[in-house]
């Protein structure tokens, strides 16, 4: 589906990214690995993509320092020769009431969640319009479309990747680039993980198919995306979410 492309998965190293970046591998896609500091995971990552058939390598890149996004972008276009696929995966989280939260907190959030995925939209924007294929995918989050208690900071990022879906989607049109966001619901990951059980069993009494996503839900819904069979759909936000947010 995705053979002869080459896409490139911020936070790629674990949870939703990883299985992004094993599923485009899985589907041809040869893939670059950018990731924050976890170098054996995002080497693991790549063995595996490798292993599907594909070309994987890892680019180590805090993508909140708009510099850094500069220098990996031009070292991935330099080994691959160009990109088809972006997914702005890559996102923290510094949940607390907006009243205990600080300046740092909110401001690293935004960094990474949605100046992160500016910059690589702009760097990489010209190799992506050379592209017979080019697709732009972001993930937000259901916590952009609905907010939540303690993420006043991540909902705002979230949100702003919507309204950056959008606008970029109108910008790069006339070039036949499509970019779309998915708006993940309850995902099963390390993060969720640690939830207490009285909370995860909230969390699941709130879902109307009382189950935990699994990140492969997103990796599909993102595969789709970038292919051909999603090529008239642009500006779009799909909600991945069991319907929690109907």
């Amino acid at each position: 589906m995705l053979k002869g492309r080459t896409a490139v998965i911020t936070g790629g190293s674990r949870g939703i990214g990883r299985a992004i970046v094993v599923e485009m591998a899985r589907n041809g896609a040869d893939v670059a690995v950018v990731y924050a500091g976890n170098s054996a995971a995002a080497e693991a990552v790549c063995a595996e993509a490798v292993e599907l058939g594909v070309r994987a390598l890892a680019y180590q890149c805090d993508v909140g320092n708009y510099a850094a996004t500069k220098a990996v972008c031009a070292q991935i276009l330099a080994d691959f020769s160009g990109v088809d696929i972006l997914v702005n995966n890559a996102g923290i989280v510094r949940d607390k009431l907006a009243l205990r939260m600080t300046e740092e907190d909110f401001d690293q959030v935004i960094a990474v969640n949605l100046k992160g995925a500016f910059a690589m939209i702009q760097h990489l924007m010209s190799a992506l319009m050379r592209s017979p294929s080019g697709r732009i995918i972001n993930i937000s989050s259901i916590s952009g479309m609905m907010g939540q208690i303690g993420q006043a900071n991540y909902a705002a990022a979230k949100a702003g990747m919507i309204g950056l879906t959008k606008t970029i989607a109108r910008e790069v049109a006339r070039r036949q680039v499509t970019c779309n966001a998915i708006a993940p619901g309850f995902i099963q990951t390390d993060m969720t993980a640690e939830l207490v059980e009285a909370t995860r069993e909230a969390l699941e009494a709130r879902v109307p198919l009382q189950r935990v996503g699994s990140v492969e839900d997103i990796a599909h819904a993102a595969v789709f995306l970038a292919s051909d069979k999603a090529g008239y759909i642009t500006g779009e936000v799909l909600k991945v979410d069991g319907g929690m947010y109907i």
